[in-house]
């Protein structure tokens, strides 16, 4: 099965089934050997908003090169057609840029003294110029997947980036979710359907609501009980599931219903809905650490402006950006009043960027970089990375494309390590690969909120994972009895891969063979003493 076909025929079920390239269908019921294991190891209260701008957004149009404006303007002024080029005296010059960077008016919102433009001001939003990755693709289904998975341009994955970060913290899920230890939802996506950013390894991690008061659901499937064979098995994972929906639904109601916004929101904003939701989630204690937005409609390939606009700053795009820029200073502004602005950054994204040069239609094509922001309390305001450099002369061409300075991944891989508080190992593992790590939040405020007596988490690593034939375990024991385990998907221990005594504190490498094992999530039990950890491991082809 195609894997968005996958996503869109789950989008009924509020957690995804576990049914992705012949990895197991098998639900555990309570007293699954991994029960034990399934609190979470997060150790912060760190919420993260992803917030997508579907479509291709415009970045030239949205932060511009004041210092190269002749070549902009040259750019963006075609020979026939509409021009879109911004009057230069209509464009908000970012502080701290010395006149070189500035913001599209439509970001200050409808009062010219709001939105971003304001939060920037303040030092609330980091601006990353030219994000992409090396070989773009200008697709926007494979595109999207790129962004949300964190793959290279050739390489097709089978879960997305948070996914992977929130099956790290959750090993095991949905098996024996919810619980007295974790009774809310782990992520959370605004939308009628699932998307792949957060799909795990063998389930998907969020639930999706259009209305908390509504929860989406498999409509509480029922009956018979399930007979003894193959497809039984199934449904009762899909009633199992259809439970767990159930109680992650009473969950989300009970925050929203308990408490109210502070703030006030701009109305038919389909993003400020989603964000205004959020706020109330969280002031009413929900514990959810991602939340995934989305606004759409930025492939303007035509009329992003007003044709009889001679400051090409008013029509498509400019609603779109005051949209984008109200909504966020509207969040931030009723998280200030919860007392919550400090447990909150959020992201934007857009699966491309578009050309340098627009088009006779008043549009822009598919392009490559784009910039990125970052906003929150805690966020280190400011511009990363100079403009990028706009062609001149017989050097612009329809296909000139804005090249990348920051790999979208070390956005990610900062967030994840500064924002998320994972280890070095741990952001690996998520991402795959190593990122250079970026200043645009204080990694200070990586300060456990809360430990558990008696529990060292970072006693194993593991690498290359996902792995095809083996995976290297990296682990400390403070000496004495020591064991590591092999369990597979099914919850049984396959075999016992090291029991030692050791004398005293040490460190050391262990090899576990996966060449003989099926596809599948599998688990690395590791204890010395009173100490335990889990760590999964995926075994591909």
């Amino acid at each position: 099965m195609q894997r968005r076909k996958f996503i869109r025929n789950t989008a009924a079920a509020a957690i995804a089934i576990p049914a992705i390239n012949g990895l197991s269908m098998k639900a555990y019921g309570e007293g699954s050997y991994l029960d034990e294991f399934y609190t979470s190891t997060m150790q912060t209260d760190h919420i993260l908003v992803v917030i997508q701008m579907s479509g291709g957004n415009d970045g030239l149009n949205m932060v511009i090169p004041l210092d190269q404006y002749g070549a902009y303007q040259a750019a963006r002024t075609p020979p026939t057609g509409t021009p879109i080029a911004l009057q230069q005296n209509k464009i908000l010059v970012l502080p701290g840029t010395n006149g070189a960077t500035g913001f599209h008016p439509a970001l200050a919102g409808s009062t010219g003294t709001g939105g971003l433009w304001d939060l920037f001001n303040q030092g609330y939003v980091n601006v990353i110029q030219s994000a992409s990755y090396p070989t773009p693709n200008y697709s926007h289904f494979r595109a999207t997947d790129i962004y949300m998975t964190a793959a290279n341009q050739d390489e097709y994955l089978i879960d997305g980036w948070l996914g992977r970060y929130m099956n790290t913290e959750y090993p095991g899920y949905p098996n024996g979710y919810p619980s007295p230890a974790n009774p809310h939802p782990l992520g959370i996506q605004y939308g009628s359907g699932t998307s792949l950013v957060t799909l795990g390894p063998t389930s998907q991690m969020s639930i999706t609501i259009s209305d908390p008061t509504k929860v989406v659901t498999d409509g509480g499937i029922s009956g018979d009980p399930a007979p003894a064979t193959p497809a039984g098995e199934k449904l009762a994972y899909v009633r199992s599931i259809s439970a767990q929906s159930d109680a992650f639904s009473t969950a989300i109601k009970n925050a929203y219903n308990s408490t109210s916004n502070i703030g006030t929101y701009p109305t038919g904003n389909t993003l400020a809905d989603q964000l205004k939701t959020t706020a109330r989630l969280i002031r009413g204690g929900l514990g959810t650490k991602i939340y995934c937005c989305n606004i759409g409609g930025f492939d303007l390939h035509a009329n992003a402006t007003v044709s009889t606009d001679s400051t090409a700053t008013t029509g498509a795009h400019a609603t779109l950006l005051m949209r984008l820029g109200e909504a966020i200073k509207a969040f931030h502004a009723d998280l200030t009043a919860m007392g919550k602005a400090d447990r909150v950054i959020g992201m934007t994204f857009s699966e491309f960027g578009r050309r340098i040069k627009s088009n006779a239609s008043g549009g822009t094509d598919h392009g490559a970089a784009f910039p990125m922001f970052v906003f929150g309390n805690k966020v280190t305001g400011g511009v990363t990375n100079p403009n990028p450099i706009i062609p001149v002369g017989s050097a612009l061409t329809v296909n000139s494309q804005i090249a990348m300075q920051t790999d979208f991944r070390s956005v990610y891989s900062s967030i994840l390590k500064r924002w998320l508080c994972q280890d070095d190992s741990s952001t690996l593992s998520i991402m795959l690969r190593n990122y250079p790590q970026m200043n645009i939040c204080n990694d200070a405020d990586c300060i456990p909120h809360a430990t558990e007596p008696n529990i060292e988490y970072s006693l194993i690593t593991n690498y290359p994972n996902p792995a095809t034939s083996y995976t290297m375990v990296e682990f400390k024991t403070d000496g004495g009895h020591t064991l590591m385990q092999l369990v597979g998907p099914n919850g049984r221990m396959i075999s016992t891969i090291m029991e030692k005594t050791f004398n005293g504190p040490q460190t050391g490498t262990q090899r576990v063979d996966l060449s003989n094992q099926q596809m599948g999530m599998y688990y690395i039990r590791f204890q010395n003493g009173n100490k335990t950890q889990m760590k999964s491991v995926l075994k591909v082809r």
